[in-house]
This record gives structure tokens, sequence and C-alpha cells, in this order.
């Protein structure tokens, strides 16, 4: 292996607005001299993408995987013919997708030859998958496609919360024996892998870094003519917990006629909120703006006085990291108000960059914005407190360095090994 790191990254969707700490993940690995691949099942959209996807030509580095039947049946008949397709174009590689396989599980066997990709001229040094949920697909690709290379994965929030209930909490085991190492993005999901199986020296937590050079602190006060204007970032899911945030400014408006409250996101609730907003007699003061990328939210925000991130644990079980928006937030100087809820709470220190609440108490929220509302002497301390955690903790340039430490090391230990066994 060289020392110029091959790195191929496993996604579900690409390009995507909402996953802007994989871009960092990439856009740092690429700087620091990394050849970087990414591998996608679906096609995202390519209206409207964050500048760092141009900036990098990152599309151009992007390869669609063929798709795998939800049937187990199509599967197969697909398979049959894709061996016909390879059986002079790649043997070496369909010889690995039809050889007996280290893991025996049927499901992961199946997606041995839709992920052969013919040709492939890459020998890779790590294979990382964003997302447990691509973990079966990053298997198969090893095992296909590049066998000398390390198998990482990253537990983000969904993967190691709803998902995990869903299938069951032997759902990694196979993972956990067949991967290399493992990443987590706070403390509260690495203790969540570890009670289910996954070995403590193999995880590490790798959080998702804020590059704070984009976000210009700007300190807050009180607007001359009086107005308060609250946002929220994210998207419209249950996980995201903004009917409570709705609800809340409905306690608030008697009090505040002229605050105004700004959903940045799009998603399956927007409907509902549209309904609820104009139930609660709140279309003068709440408004769903739907997609921005990341120069308009910064727009948007800098005319911000209060954030808010309601996050609650959906009924699925799916559960947050300390989510992007609110370091985003922070950095640029905004108090916050968010939740005691998965990781969020190693992100806000209660009562110095902001609040935490209960999870879906909307009384608990209109409490705490109104008291900021009243106590704008407050912001400009817990905007500068905020900032400097961020800049602490969630250094980009940091974490992307720790992140190609962690590579080398698993590729030097295996170096160190294969020199103990010659010896």
């Amino acid at each position: 292996m060289s020392d110029r790191l091959k790195v191929a990254f496993m996604v579900y969707e690409f390009p995507i607005l909402s996953e802007t700490f994989i871009l960092n993940q990439i856009a740092g690995l690429i700087d620091r001299g990394c050849e970087v691949d990414i591998y996608a099942e679906i096609r995202g959209n390519s209206d409207k993408v964050h500048p760092v996807v141009e900036q990098y030509q990152l599309q151009e580095r992007t390869y669609y995987l063929p798709e795998l039947p939800e049937n187990l049946l199509l599967r197969l008949i697909k398979g049959i013919g894709l061996i016909f397709n390879y059986a002079l174009v790649c043997p070496r590689q369909l010889w690995r997708s039809l050889y007996p396989f280290p893991l025996t599980d049927l499901t992961l066997s199946l997606w041995l030859l839709h992920t052969v990709i013919p040709n492939l001229n890459q020998d890779y040094d790590i294979i990382h998958c964003q997302f447990g949920t691509q973990s079966y697909r990053g298997m198969a690709f090893r095992h296909v496609n590049a066998p000398k290379a390390k198998l990482i994965t990253t537990f983000r929030g969904h993967d190691i919360s709803s998902f995990v209930q869903q299938k069951g909490e032997n759902v990694y085991q196979q993972l956990f024996r067949y991967g290399d190492f493992f990443l987590t993005n706070c403390d509260f999901f690495r203790n969540k892998a570890i009670s289910i199986g996954c070995p403590p020296d193999k995880i590490k937590v790798n959080r998702s870094g804020l590059d704070c050079d984009r976000f210009a602190y700007q300190s807050r006060s009180l607007p001359e003519d009086g107005s308060i204007q609250i946002a929220t970032t994210g998207r419209l899911v249950e996980k995201k917990g903004i009917e409570y945030v709705i609800r809340a400014i409905a306690k608030l408006v008697p009090t505040y006629p002229h605050l105004r409250y700004k959903i940045i996101g799009e998603g399956s609730l927007r409907s509902y909120f549209a309904e609820l907003i104009q139930e609660l007699n709140l279309t003068e003061n709440i408004e769903l703006m739907g997609w921005r990328n990341e120069t308009e939210i910064v727009e948007i925000l800098n005319s911000t006085q209060i954030f808010v991130a309601p996050s609650i644990t959906a009924a699925d079980g799916n559960q947050d990291a300390p989510i992007n928006v609110l370091k985003e937030a922070m950095a640029i100087g905004l108090p916050v108000v968010s939740t005691y809820h998965g990781g969020i709470p190693e992100l806000v220190e209660n009562g110095k960059s902001g609040f935490l609440v209960p999870e879906k108490d909307a009384a608990a929220l209109a409490d705490k914005l109104g008291y900021l509302i009243e106590h704008p002497q407050l912001w400009s301390a817990m905007g500068k407190s905020g900032r400097e955690f961020v800049l602490q903790n969630y250094n980009l340039d940091q974490i992307n360095d720790d992140l190609i430490n962690i590579y080398r090391s698993l590729i030097n230990s295996d170096k160190i090994m294969t020199r103990k066994t010659s010896s």
C-alpha cells in the first residue's frame, strides 16, 4: 500500500443536502492527499447541491451500484443474469462473488453479485461505510472488489437506534466480527454500539466536525424594533420534534405578537405542519421555508436571535447525535434551546450556551424561549460560550486529522502483524 491512501466511501444516496458531515469528511481527506471514491445506491438531487460537491467535483468521483431488488427471488434471478454478464469481463471478481463467503448469511450472500464493479482498477486501502445500514454493502464490496482493504463503519443515528429496534439487537453481529474498526459521532452512540455487541477496543468516537471559518461569529442583541426571529433547520420528520416548537410559539404569540419562527427544511410532515400552523392561527408568525443550501441558511441565521432544535425519540426509536445544525448555530453566536435527547447534551451546556428541556414538552420550550426573549442581555455571553465550545470540541481540521490517523493505525497494525508472522 502506498502512502497516498485510497478510500472508498459507501453511502446510500449522493449527493444529498442534509449530509454535510459526510461532505466535510470527503473534502478533508482529499485535502490531505487521499484518493476518495464514492459508491452510492441511489442518485440524489443534482439540481441543488452544497458548494463542496462542485468545488471538489465529487459527482465525477461517484459511482452508482447496481440496484438490489427487495424480493429475494428477483435478486437471485437478476444475479444469474449478472453471472453471464461478468463471466468474461471480470472473472476474478465474479469468482470471489461465488466463492463461499466468510459469513454464511443468505441475505449477505445475495449482495455479492450486485456489488461487483467490472474492471475496477483501484486497490483500496480503506472501505468506509457511512451509517451501519451500509455495512452489508460494504462487507460485500470488500469481499468482491477489494479484499485487502480495511473495513470501517460509522454509526451516526437511525442506524444504531431505530434500525436496531426494527431488526433486533443481533443485526450487526456479523459486522462486529467481520469489520476492522467502528466509529460513532458521539459517546451516546458508542455506548449503544457496545451494548449490542461491538468490541469496546474496536470502536472510537470521531465527531462530526465543523469548519467554523465558514460561520462568522456575530454577537446578538435586541433589534431596535423589538422584533424576535427564531429558527430551526432540519428535515420535517418526527425525530426533529418541530411540532412542539410550533405549539410553543402558539403559547408565546399572545404576549409577543411580532415573534417570527422560520423552519428551514423539507420532509414528510410538511403538509401536517402547514395545517397545524393554520389551525393555530400562526400563518403570520411561522414560515415553512423549504430546503436551503449552506450559504442561504447562514444568511437566514444571521438575522435570527434564537435557534431551537427540539429533537425527540421517534416512535420507531430513531434518535439524534449532536446535530450539525446546532453546531452551526452555536458557531454563528446564537443562543440555543434544545432537548435532553441522544447525544445533544454532549454539545449544549445547559444554562451556559443555551437551555435543554425534556422531549415533547411544548410548555417547557415556550418557557425557555420566553425567558430568552425577556433577557436579551444573555444572548451575547451564551453565543460566545457556544462558539468556544464548538471550536474546542468540533474542530473540523482536528477531527479529519484524527480520522486519517485512525486509517493509518489500522493499516500499520496490519503491517506489523505481517512482519511478526513472517519472522
